[in-house]
């Protein structure tokens, strides 16, 4: 019986690759036990990418830390971060308090070393004073601005368009996106996506074949069912008149 249960799913994942391989350019069906013998390696990477983690990441210091290239630095962040989100969402601070009291022992280290000249009957010694630069924030405004101008225009592109079938993936994807907020606020979101950035790229080059070959199946089995659902609802609809 085990055999037989086995046989079986061998069989129906040959005929997912073989689908795959057939919709691929210049490529050949295979069969899924031979398939790291004859599938060239593009094909088994995720998402067809032919570039390393790294790369696609930036390749700088920001890739060094997502996947935890310096140790030190990449778990500072992290501890930052999830120290950042305790503060605002267990002990519930805001803001407006966190700010204020940095600026309170900013003001008392300040004010204790203009007078520690004084106090150990010292030349005074000038003290430090932070100034941020203003190409900081016009980097930021720039950028930010841009990101929500790309959105925008994404979102007018396909609601003006008359492909259904992406108007229904963003409405979908929107949709899941509201589910969640629902479950959590804005900033337990962002440290799941944060964490899930520093964690998910150093796990995947870690596992990266055995990852590559779960999605590859997955994306077969995927690709079978909205063949079947194109065929019965997505073809009708778009004879139709909206």
């Amino acid at each position: 019986m085990p055999e037989h249960l086995q046989n079986a799913a061998e069989n129906i994942l040959n005929t997912i690759v073989e689908n795959i391989a057939n919709n691929v350019p210049k490529q050949t069906s295979v069969r899924f036990s031979e398939e790291q013998n004859t599938v060239p390696t593009q094909m088994n990477k995720l998402v067809g990418r032919q570039k390393s983690i790294h790369k696609i990441l930036g390749g700088g210091k920001s890739a060094d830390v997502l996947l935890w290239r310096n140790k030190k630095i990449s778990s500072s962040v992290l501890t930052g971060a999830t120290a950042t989100w305790v503060l605002f969402e267990w002990l519930q601070y805001n803001i407006l308090t966190i700010l204020c009291f940095a600026l309170v022992i900013g003001m008392l280290i300040q004010f204790l070393w203009s007078n520690a000249s004084d106090m150990l009957s010292r030349s005074p010694s000038q003290v430090p004073r932070l100034v941020l630069p203003e190409e900081l924030f016009i980097n930021i405004a720039v950028c930010i601005g841009a990101q929500i101008n790309q959105f925008l225009g994404f979102i007018q592109d396909v609601a003006c368009g008359r492909n259904l079938r992406q108007s229904l993936v963003v409405v979908v994807s929107l949709w899941a996106a509201a589910v969640i907020g629902s479950w959590c606020n804005f900033l337990t979101v962002l440290y799941i996506g944060f964490v899930c950035a520093h964690t998910l790229p150093v796990l995947y080059e870690k596992y990266e074949d055995q990852v590559d070959d779960f999605v590859y199946n997955l994306i077969g089995q995927l690709q079978n069912r909205y063949r079947k659902v194109d065929a019965s609802v997505f073809s009708k609809m778009a004879k139709g008149k909206l």
